[in-house]
């Protein structure tokens, strides 16, 4: 029935694993190397994009940010792959229910008890780093008598955004975890369903307060998907290929109907943002990253398999990544300071009075990540000290 070369194309790929590698499913319990990659990988992808795509503008009540999203026609496209925050939290749902498995066979205590140890792990650093820079900025202000500092701080603080999230989820999951079990995939349909409710609310009766409780809805959502990871991994990839267009064409009608921004990042000028609070946009966003990531999931596990680089580099970023995440700001701060005192205004490296996109300022975006990384690297060296010690 089959041709001889279809013959030893599948027995080529037996040898080598990939069909292993396609059938395989996460374990029950432990790590997924897959799910550790992505989740370090995501907390990278956003470092490169706030250090490559931030502009820093400088106006006469001090420091804000923007991007070229706004000025580049078309550019917003790019963020319905590079936003993964929505596939972040579908890949911390999973983590999760295996940790909570692990930490339960031990008899290490409930669900309340895992969740609020996983709570300190990750407010300490992030509420120690809030200390240390509202201390710079009371200083500053005081020594230099200037007004700006506080919205200086906020904006180099306003990533942790994403970890006070993580932080409400991590809160919660005992409660997820009681839905997942009594009610399974009826949890999605309702908070999809209600997320759409609050949006239609925001934009009908003008209640844009409601919007916030999405903060919970659908973040909840996209994390809440990660509890059927192994489900939708043992389904085959035509149900990836469904999830990934059904996100996609959902994604599409949103954006081209006109109600909602094109960018899954806020944009300043743009009528609403996609992500503060999050709409119904974000919703479709993770049921197409979810799908993309399942349809690669098999390549990517065989290239573990078989490469100690790959295996390297997805250790180095999980043991980096969070920190990362953590510092990479105070670099880009720390950076941009430096320049503006070498140089002065400076939109391709630094501080700008205004936003000119050019050529050269495209040319010079690989550049852009050295400084910032560098200013980043001893932040970093001392988290590790610090955490090896502990």
């Amino acid at each position: 029935m089959w041709g001889p070369g279809v013959r030893r194309g599948w027995a080529g790929a037996v040898e080598t694993g990939r069909v292993h590698a396609e059938t395989e499913l996460p374990p029950e319990r432990g790590r997924d190397p897959f799910i550790d990659l992505v989740r370090a990988a995501s907390l990278v992808v956003v470092v490169l994009w706030h250090w490559v795509f931030s502009v820093i503008l400088w106006g006469d009540d001090g420091p804000w940010a923007t991007n070229p999203i706004g000025f580049t026609s078309g550019l917003f496209v790019i963020t319905w792959l590079l936003q993964v925050m929505p596939l972040f939290f579908f890949v911390g749902g999973w983590a999760h229910t295996q940790a909570y498995a692990s930490f339960a066979t031990a008899g290490r205590g409930s669900a309340w008890r895992f969740a609020r140890r996983r709570l300190v792990t990750l407010a300490r650093p992030a509420l120690a780093l809030a200390v240390v820079w509202w201390i710079v900025g009371i200083g500053v202000a005081a020594v230099f008598d200037v007004a700006w500092t506080g919205k200086a701080v906020v904006l180099v603080l306003s990533p942790l955004w994403f970890l006070v999230v993580y932080g409400l989820l991590i809160a919660l999951f005992p409660v997820a975890r009681w839905l997942h079990e009594r009610f399974d995939v009826v949890v999605l349909v309702w908070a999809a369903g209600l997320a759409v409710g609050i949006d239609v609310v925001r934009f009908r009766w003008g209640w844009d307060w409601l919007g916030w409780l999405n903060m919970v809805l659908v973040w909840g959502l996209c994390h809440q998907l990660g509890f059927f990871y192994r489900r939708l991994v043992a389904a085959g990839r035509q149900v990836a290929w469904a999830l990934a267009s059904a996100g996609l064409f959902a994604l599409a009608g949103l954006v081209l109907s006109g109600l909602y921004p094109g960018s899954m990042v806020g944009v300043p000028g743009d009528r609403l943002s996609n992500m503060a609070p999050p709409t119904v946009c974000i919703v479709a966003l993770v049921l197409f990253q979810a799908g993309v990531a399942l349809l690669v999931r098999p390549a990517v596990l065989l290239r573990l398999r078989a490469s100690a680089r790959w295996r390297w580099s997805s250790a180095t970023m999980n043991r980096f990544s969070l920190p990362l995440y953590l510092f990479h700001s105070s670099g880009l701060a720390i950076w941009v300071v430096l320049v503006f005192q070498v140089v002065g205004y400076n939109d391709g490296f630094g501080l700008a009075a205004r936003f000119d996109i050019d050529a050269l300022w495209w040319l010079t975006r690989p550049l852009a990540v050295i400084g910032p990384a560098l200013c980043t690297a001893p932040m970093l060296w001392a988290y590790a000290r610090l955490t090896d010690r502990s």
